[in-house]
C-alpha cells in the first residue's frame, strides 16, 4: 500500500493564531488544560480538513499539540532538565539570518534515568483514529538523536556513556510505537537529523560535537536500524518512514551538504519503507546518492519548499522526478514538501493559503506523474 502513495505531507502545519493564544493563556494560568485540549482538537481537525481538500490521503494532525517537532523527546520523556546550548546560526535562502529570538527554543539534557513521562503521541493517535476515515501518520523525533540530550556536566552520573542513554531512549521509542500501532496508527515517521552532523563539518563544529563523523554515522545508523527492525518485526503492516532535512525554523536552515557521506550505510541498511528527503534546493546536493537505496524502498522527494511562498514550476518538478528515476524506479518515488510548514510553533514565513497551494501542487503533480 505504501508504494501506491505518491503524494505525501511531511508533518507540521502552520499554527492557527487562536491556537497560539490558547497555549499562551494556559501557560499564564488564565485557562484550563481542558480549554487547551479543546483548542488543540479544533486545530488538528482543521488541519485534517486542509489536507483532505488539497488531496492528501495520509493525514497528520499538523503537530498542533506540539511546541516544536522535537517535543516527543524534549517534553514527553522524564529524567530531563532544561539546559543552555551552543548557538547555531540559522540561514535563509536570500542570505539573511533571522533574529535569534525567532529561532530560539528550549533544549533539555538527561539528568537522571529516562522514562516515558507523557504519552503525547498516543493522544495524537487516539484523536486521529477517531477523526480520520483513512490512513494517518504520527511523526516522531528519532531516538537515534538522543545523543544530543547528553551533556557531561548534567548526564554523567546517570549515564557515564552516552550510548547507554541512546539505548534507553531507543527502547522507550520502540514501546511507544507499539502503543501507537495498538491505537490504529498505520504509518510512523522518524525524523532523524543526526546525519547533518556527518555531511556538514561547519554545522558539527557549531554544535561543539567533537566526535568523528564516522562514529556519529555508525551510531546513528545502528540506532535507527534497531528501532525500525524491532517495530517491523512486531508490526509488519506498519509503514515506517524516515525524514531527513537540514533544519526548518522560521523559513531558515541550519545545515547543508549532499547525502553522499551517509548514503551507503543509511540508505542501504536501515530498513524503512520510505525515505522522505529534502531536495528543494542544491543545498542537499544531487540525486546520485539514491543509487544506494535498498531495492524496494520508497523515496519521497522533498522538491516543494515549505520555506518560501513561491510556487514551484510543475514542469521543473516533473523534470527533477525524471532525473531521480535514473537511480530509483519511478514507481518507488513520491513527492512532498521538503519539510513541514511549522517545525516550531512560530511557523515558516508564508500564509495558510500559500501552504494549501503547496500541498495541492504536490497532489496535482503526483497525479500527473503517477496517475
Amino acid at each position: 500500500m505504501a508504494t501506491e502513495i505518491h503524494a505525501e505531507h511531511v508533518g507540521s502545519m502552520l499554527r492557527q493564531p487562536w491556537l497560539l493564544e490558547a497555549r499562551a493563556a494556559y501557560r499564564a494560568g488564565s485557562s484550563t488544560e481542558g480549554d487547551l485540549r479543546a483548542a488543540e482538537d479544533r486545530a488538528a481537525g482543521e488541519n485534517i480538513d486542509i489536507q483532505r481538500s488539497a488531496g492528501i490521503t495520509v493525514f497528520t494532525d499538523g503537530e498542533a499539540r506540539r511546541t516544536n517537532w522535537m517535543t516527543g523527546i524534549l517534553e514527553s520523556i522524564g529524567g530531563m532538565s532544561q539546559i543552555e546550548t551552543p548557538a547555531v546560526t540559522w540561514h535563509r535562502e536570500d542570505g539573511g539570518i533571522p533574529p535569534e529570538e525567532e529561532t530560539d527554543f528550549v533544549m533539555t539534557a538527561a539528568s537522571s534515568k529516562v522514562f516515558q513521562k507523557d504519552h503525547l503521541t498516543a493522544v495524537e493517535a487516539a484523536f486521529m483514529a477517531s477523526r480520520v476515515p483513512g490512513q494517518f501518520k504520527i511523526t516522531m523525533m528519532s531516538a537515534a538523536m538522543g545523543g544530543m540530550t547528553w551533556r557531561p556536566e548534567v548526564s554523567e552520573d546517570a549515564y557515564p556513556d552516552p550510548a547507554e542513554l541512546v539505548a534507553d531512549l531507543v527502547a522507550l521509542q520502540i514501546a511507544e510505537i507499539a502503543e501507537l500501532a495498538g491505537l490504529g496508527a498505520h504509518w510512523v515517521q522518524l525524523d532523524s537529523l543526526s546525519y547533518n552532523q556527518v555531511f556538514d563539518d561547519e554545522f558539527r563544529a557549531a554544535t561543539q560535537n567533537t566526535l568523528d563523523p564516522a562514529v556519529i554515522l555508525d551510531a546513528s545508523v545502528a540506532a535507527d536500524a534497531d528501532i525500525v527492525r524491532s517495530v517491523k518485526d512486531a508490526n509488519p503492516d506498519l509503514t515506517v518512514g524516515m525524514h531527513i532535512c537540514r533544519g526548518n525554523n522560521r523559513s531558515a536552515y541550519m545545515a547543508k551538504g549532499s547525502y553522499e557521506p551517509v548514503a551507503e550505510k543509511l540508505f542501504g541498511t536501515v530498513p524503512v519503507d520510505r525515505f522522505l528527503l529534502e531536495y528543494d534546493t542544491d543545498r542537499a546536493g544531487g540525486f546520485e546518492p539514491l543509487r544506494f537505496v535498498r531495492p524496494g524502498a520508497g523515496v519521497v522527494l522533498g522538491l516543494v519548499s515549505s520555506k518560501t511562498p513561491v510556487l514551484e514550476s510543475q514542469d521543473e518538478l516533473r523534470r527533477r522526478i525524471d532525473e531521480a528515476a535514473r537511480y530509483v524506479p519511478l514507481e518507488n518515488l513520491a513527492l512532498s514538501p521538503q519539510c513541514g510548514f511549522a517545525s516550531t510553533s512560530a511557523g515558516n514565513v508564508l500564509t495558510p493559503d500559500q501552504q494549501k497551494r503547496k500541498l495541492a501542487l504536490v497532489v496535482d503533480t503526483a497525479e500527473r506523474v503517477w496517475g
